[in-house]
């Protein structure tokens, strides 16, 4: 029975007082628009390879962009995963064959 995965954003934020009370995370679910600018992401698609189920990473950087993608063939060795640049594919991983 596979695990149901959902997206988490993570935030990185400078070092401050934690018991200050003001959170800078957003509500679950909520993406600023700047992500929508990124123009690498990490995906992970479904079983089927009919749709993507989860963006891993989004980041404007190549080099981080294909060590996320790197970091996701690992994780998920029997998965399809890609590195995308915009709309044009980078890079793939197809996992074994079944």
């Amino acid at each position: 029975m596979p695990l149901a995965l959902r997206s988490v954003p993570y935030w990185l934020n400078p070092g401050g007082d934690p018991e200050d009370g003001q959170s800078s995370t957003p509500p679950q679910g909520s993406y600023p628009a700047q992500f929508e600018d990124l123009p690498y992401k990490v995906e992970l698609w479904n079983d089927a390879k009919t749709k993507v189920e989860q963006v891993l990473a989004v980041t404007a950087s190549g080099s981080i962009g294909y060590a996320a993608y790197h970091a996701a063939t690992r994780e998920f060795p029997d998965r399809y995963v890609t590195l995308r640049h915009k709309d044009n594919v980078v890079s793939r991983w197809n996992g074994p064959p079944h």
